[in-house]
């Protein structure tokens, strides 16, 4: 292996602090109460992570209804509509809320919006729980559009409509989400842009560009099934990268990588560090023997205070 070959790892990676936060929701909440500790939907979108949980006690569900009266229950970091929280009052759950603050900003901005009168469009993937839990907190139910073609046929309003407002998925890819929005000005042109994509979200794209400055070839450390690691994985490929999305390095496959000079590792914000390093020792194992070397493209030290537990 030639000595020319290098690895670099992009910084920020792995955990937002609204995904550790929720983790450390789980953790304290098995703490206090004991298994089994219930969370409705997945915490987060890594496979990993809820395997894990899993074996210490916490019961995944997607219905209240397979909720014990009592039990605690763990709201996940994307958030739920509404109706759940009051569903969850009703059958008398101990209902603790690890959604992500960032995501209850959004919450929060929909309602004043909605209250203001403003017609209100989503930006983000239909079936993602932060979409379905955004809508619930609406009384009317908000037009959602998830790509540059939607939004070239949207026309639910008139092009003159004064109040009318989007917001979008916190996990978004940052330039198309723009394309996005430049493409409803079209027609509206009196379109409010308010909150959406986080800093966490913008600072791991960012941390990929700069990896692309470097590398032919980027793995991307993050369930297929996870917003914000698919986007890092298309950002790449949209530069004219190879990239891969693992899941586990045990997805990689060594001839993927006989032609790479450089590669670029980075993790999705709902991937835990030690899958990145999976597939460190993975490169390693087919000869990648440099030392990786880090490349910074933001700094970041939010902590978001945990939940009443």
């Amino acid at each position: 292996m030639s000595s020319s070959r290098k690895i670099y790892l992009a910084y920020p990676r792995g955990f937002c602090a609204g995904v550790r936060r929720s983790l450390e929701t789980v953790e304290k909440a098995l703490a206090v109460h004991g298994a089994p500790v219930y969370v409705l939907h997945e915490i987060v979108h890594n496979d990993f992570v809820v395997e894990s949980l899993k074996k210490r006690g916490v019961i995944f569900v997607e219905s209240l209804d397979e909720v014990p009266p009592k039990s605690p229950l763990i709201f996940s970091a994307h958030g739920v509509p509404l109706s759940v929280e009051e569903e969850a009052c009703q059958k008398n759950l101990r209902v603790i809320d690890a959604t992500c603050p960032l995501v209850k900003k959004i919450h929060r901005k929909a309602s004043e919006l909605e209250k203001k009168d403003y017609k209100i469009v989503l930006i983000g993937h239909r079936r993602h729980p932060e979409i379905k839990g955004t809508s619930g907190r609406l009384k009317t139910a908000p037009s959602v559009i998830e790509n540059i073609q939607e939004a070239k046929a949207f026309h639910e309003y008139p092009s003159d409509i004064r109040q009318i407002a989007c917001l979008s998925q916190t996990t978004l890819n940052v330039e198309e989400t723009k394309d996005i929005i430049d493409e409803l000005k079209k027609n509206y042109p009196n379109l409010t842009e308010s909150d959406g994509i986080c800093y966490a979200t913008l600072n791991r794209q960012n941390a990929v560009k700069k990896l692309l400055e470097y590398c032919d070839t980027v793995i991307i450390s993050g369930s297929p099934k996870s917003s914000n690691s698919t986007r890092l994985k298309e950002l790449a490929e949209k530069a004219g990268r190879k990239a891969f999305l693992a899941g586990r390095a045990s997805s990689l496959k060594a001839e993927d990588f006989a032609d790479s000079i450089s590669i670029g590792i980075s993790a999705g914000a709902s991937a835990p560090e030690c899958l990145l390093e999976e597939s460190i020792a993975f490169l390693r194992s087919i000869g990648w023997d440099c030392e990786p070397e880090e490349v910074r493209a933001a700094e970041e030290n939010t902590v978001f205070p945990l939940p009443e537990i």
